[in-house]
């Protein structure tokens, strides 16, 4: 049975295990010599799901993010060559950020370099080890709704 100390444990251990995907995430994707930081490459995955060129504020609300902190990485990612502004050719008012070809190889790099972050982060477990954590991780994820608690 879980108790609030457990349950602690179990969340220091989580914290724990997240800080050290970014870590190590992040020195894979340092390697890459991209010059791409993990928000960045972030940014990038998120703009190729798109079939058109999304707005800012659309980037911002699909990365939980404030619009100021997309400005920020959008710049970073234009002085690199990686994504570019675009008008809307429905309002030239609005501005849409989309994918250069440097961009587009950018992200085959960066996806090899998460795969090998995945392979040392998941090198401890076994098959069926690996089944078992995508199972608890799905749970998580997809867990219960959150909830406001409101004064009686």
């Amino acid at each position: 049975m879980a108790t609030p100390d457990s349950d602690s444990l179990l969340a220091e251990q989580l914290l724990r295990f997240t800080r050290r995907v970014h870590r190590i995430q992040k020195r894979h994707i340092e390697q890459c010599g991209l010059g791409v930081t993990p928000a960045q490459s972030r940014l990038l995955r998120t703009l190729a799901h798109w079939s058109s060129p999304p707005r800012m504020a659309d980037l911002a609300e699909r990365l939980e993010v404030v619009p100021r902190a997309v400005t920020t990485l959008v710049d970073g990612l234009e002085a690199g060559g990686k994504v570019r502004r675009v008008p809307d050719p429905a309002n030239r008012r609005v501005i849409r950020i989309e994918l250069t070809d440097d961009g587009r190889k950018a992200l085959r790099e960066l996806r090899e370099a998460r795969r090998s972050a995945a392979a040392e982060i998941l090198a401890p477990l076994n098959d069926d080890q690996r089944e078992v954590l995508g199972g608890l991780l799905d749970t998580l994820v997809d867990g219960a709704p959150e909830r406001c608690s409101q004064g009686a």
